[in-house]
């Protein structure tokens, strides 16, 4: 007995790049969204430069007192590790590993490892079980 094959969706948008940790995701896709937390994250460290009232000390530079300059600031960093986590699961899909490994990117100097491993690894050419092709995931018939 043949199974129906399964649809696809060869056409997903930003959100689900950023938000969804189910599929294939390619390197371009993968280095522009990773480029956007980037500058997400260079606009918050400015926003808290320019609202300290004198220059700190490298000594009073912690995460600490960054967090704590403004309530908004673990939650934007939760939603940007997130954002990192699913990048990441989609990007070891799409070259043929477990997901699971993603979590190496919350152990510190392993995380740089990581993303940089991921982003220049080539993508498999044929289907996988995360999706038929990169930026794309099967759907459930």
């Amino acid at each position: 007995m043949n199974t129906p094959p399964q649809s696809a969706n060869i056409s997903p948008g930003p959100v689900w790049a950023l938000l969804s940790p189910i599929g294939r995701l390619g390197r371009q896709p993968y280095w522009l969204s990773f480029a956007f937390v980037w500058v997400i994250i260079g606009i918050s460290i400015r926003l808290w430069f320019i609202s300290v009232p004198e220059l700190p000390t490298p000594e009073d530079v912690t995460a600490g007192a960054f967090m704590e300059s403004n309530p908004l600031f673990p939650i934007l960093f939760f939603v940007l590790q997130w954002f990192e986590l699913a990048l990441v699961i989609k990007r070891l899909q799409d070259i043929g590993h477990s997901g699971f490994w993603a979590l190496l990117i919350f152990v510190p100097f392993v995380n740089l490892i990581m993303v940089f491993f991921v982003g220049f690894a080539p993508s498999q050419e044929e289907p996988n079980r995360h999706g038929p092709l990169p930026n794309s995931y099967w759907r459930k018939s």
